[in-house]
């Protein structure tokens, strides 16, 4: 799920839309995710819940979208997580039936699965991964999902999506949940102040914290609508559908920049849809 906040005084020298250099990306994430895992469960954990599948903070849910397939379709189907974070969607995915790998690439958010698998008397097979290697034979999985994970964290996320396509078998769906890109033009504050634009779509530098060495902490990649459908099409996939949850009524929660005030007139996520060919 997604983790920018407004900047606030003390860090705007540190934190913002900047450059930053590839490499600096990987251990920038790792890092901040070991760091916060508990913090974040801490605050996001009753929403997302133990063991349920939350695509958004819209609160969409896969039991009622059915975006990886009709339920009795999953049910000994082969599916792999993606940036799994604590396996909550997993979790859920193995009660439905389906034979489930989650993966992160976060130590930190991988030993919270094992707290949650402990304390529910559950368990969910899951893998310290960089989504960009993954350590799995050609054509293994029927499904690939990631719910807010790797995509918007590396710089080369057209590496994420050739490796999905190698280890899907034909016809294999492949859905992943991102911020969404028009959401990137305005300030992320869940106030009225976040429904005016002050940046540019076309801006692709990622945003970024760093500490007072100037060591990138973290960093979360901008890509446009356009962006992503050449990187999944670029990998030989097909893309099927783009999901835009609406915000529902009801749902009173604020998620970061994610608020009832913005979300009844901008998106928030985008659902991206695609499947290898066969």
């Amino acid at each position: 799920m997604p983790q920018t906040g407004p900047v606030t005084n003390d860090r705007a020298l540190r934190a913002g839309y900047q450059d930053v250099p590839d490499e600096s990306a990987g251990p920038a994430s790792r890092g901040w995710w070991d760091e916060n895992a508990t913090e974040y469960l801490d605050e996001h954990g009753a929403f997302l819940g133990a063991d349920d599948f939350c695509w958004c903070p819209e609160g969409l849910r896969e039991k009622d979208a059915h975006l990886l397939g009709p339920l009795e379709s999953l049910r000994g189907a082969q599916v792999l997580e993606i940036g799994s974070g604590a396996a909550q969607c997993g979790r859920w995915l193995t009660r439905q039936g389906a034979r489930v790998v989650s993966t992160d690439v976060s130590h930190g958010m991988l030993r919270e699965s094992l707290r949650i698998d402990t304390a529910q008397g559950t368990h969910v097979p899951a893998l310290q991964v960089d989504a960009r290697v993954l350590p799995f034979a050609e054509a293994s999985f029927d499904v690939v999902f990631s719910a807010y994970g790797a995509i918007p964290f590396v710089p080369d996320a057209q590496a994420v999506h050739a490796e999905v396509a190698r280890v899907l078998r034909p016809g294999g769906r492949w859905v992943f949940s991102v911020t969404h890109p028009v959401r990137w033009a305005f300030p992320d504050d869940p106030t009225e102040r976040g429904l005016t634009a002050q940046r540019s779509y076309f801006d692709r530098r990622p945003y970024a914290e760093r500490d007072e060495s100037g060591t990138v902490t973290y960093a979360e990649y901008h890509r446009t609508l356009g962006d992503h459908v050449r990187e999944i099409t670029a990998a030989g996939l097909q893309l099927v559908d783009v999901v835009e949850p609406e915000w529902p009524e009801g749902h009173d929660q604020t998620w970061g920049g994610w608020s009832p005030t913005r979300g009844r007139l901008l998106p928030g996520t985008a659902i991206f849809s695609a499947r290898t060919p066969g």
